[in-house]
């Protein structure tokens, strides 16, 4: 059966102008994945990225390129979702404190999940699609190692999709996803079985335990 390595991207620039893109940690976590890979003699022979920076900016600093570009593997917009839980007026506290921020993320993603954040520019219903094309156009003929490179609530997703999950197991993957953590799906053709979630062997040594990371 076939691998599919799915790559969240190294740490971003939590609390900046432009969360996306790498923070410096961010590259390193991202080189000692892809030396791990290299390592253990694992060489994809299909790569496919989301076209957020912080997404492409991870693969590189892998040692990888040329990549298929799949936007379906870009994470949700939660900023859009904010502004429009909030009508536009999102609280300071929000965005500047980590633990006010993901707080408020679990809450406003299960609103969406119910239905509700009526003019976001993606519905749940919209997201849920375009990962699983993603997820298929990843793991189409042709290919025995895949390598993709995507963002937290993505991979939550489709963790939750392959092992039959209620929607809102999706949200507690998604905030368990580590930064350049690796997930494993064996497939063949349809069918697809979880082998390895959110795992960390490039960074499980003392050497490295203050590199992990979480946003």
């Amino acid at each position: 059966m076939a691998e599919l390595i799915v790559i969240r991207h190294g740490q971003a620039s939590f609390g900046a102008d432009n969360y996306d893109r790498l923070s410096p940690a961010g590259h390193e976590q991202s080189r000692l994945a892809g030396a791990l890979l290299r390592a253990r003699g694992w060489v994809p022979d299909r790569i496919v990225v989301g076209s957020l920076v912080r997404q492409l900016e991870t693969l590189n600093s892998m040692g990888y390129d040329n990549p298929e570009i799949h936007a379906g593997f870009n994470e949700y917009d939660f900023h859009n979702l904010l502004h429009t839980r909030y009508n536009g007026e999102v609280p300071d506290l929000v965005m500047g404190d980590r633990k006010t921020h993901f707080r408020t993320l679990r809450e406003t993603i299960f609103e969406w999940q119910d239905g509700g954040l009526a003019g976001a520019s993606e519905s749940w219903l919209d997201f849920t699609t375009r990962t699983e094309d993603a997820l298929a156009t990843a793991t189409r003929e042709g290919a025995e190692r895949v390598l993709v490179v995507s963002s937290g609530g993505v991979i939550g997703q489709t963790v939750a999709s392959v092992v039959g999950a209620a929607p809102k197991m999706m949200m507690t993957l998604n905030l368990q996803v580590k930064n350049t953590s690796m997930t494993k799906i064996i497939f063949s053709g349809k069918k697809r079985f979880l082998h390895e979630f959110n795992a960390t062997p490039h960074l499980d040594s003392p050497e490295f335990a203050e590199m992990l990371t979480y946003s």
